[in-house]
């Protein structure tokens, strides 16, 4: 077996495994409008979606998920490079969004979120009177 060994990432593993992870890690994200809505993905490989929670509490989302360890309890690793534990991360929302409406969806270790823009946000058109409408209130 061919290994590459980086003793930076080796002495981080192994201050996790002696001390506990108590700092959550993030996620990586994508953001960006398409017509009426903000799409937002989230990379969360290997993540069981039962396991995610997402709460929104005055305009912030909050996206939290879990990933543990696919070894046996008892088992030797012999390489653990894919980070587990907790995974969070949080978005200011505006208040041009509606969260009342938001969609989620996993597929494929992505974490999709659809935020449509709330309706008072959306352009509008505003009807302009002519001069005459005007005159014709002040007789």
């Amino acid at each position: 077996m061919l290994m590459r060994t980086d003793p930076f990432r080796d002495l981080d593993r192994l201050a996790q495994q002696v001390f506990g992870s108590t700092r959550p890690s993030a996620m990586a994200m994508d953001a960006y409008r398409s017509g009426d809505e903000f799409v937002v993905h989230f990379d969360l490989p290997g993540i069981d979606p039962e396991s995610i929670e997402l709460d929104v509490e005055r305009n912030v989302l909050s996206v939290r998920a879990e990933r543990k360890s696919p070894a046996p309890e008892g088992s030797e690793l012999v390489v653990a490079e894919r980070p587990t534990g907790t995974f969070t991360r949080q978005l200011f929302l505006g208040d041009t969004l509606d969260t009342e409406r938001i969609e989620a969806a996993y597929e494929a270790g992505v974490l999709t979120l659809r935020i449509p823009v709330a309706e008072q946000a959306k352009p509008r058109r505003i009807q302009i009177t002519g001069g005459d409408s005007r005159k014709q209130l002040n007789s």
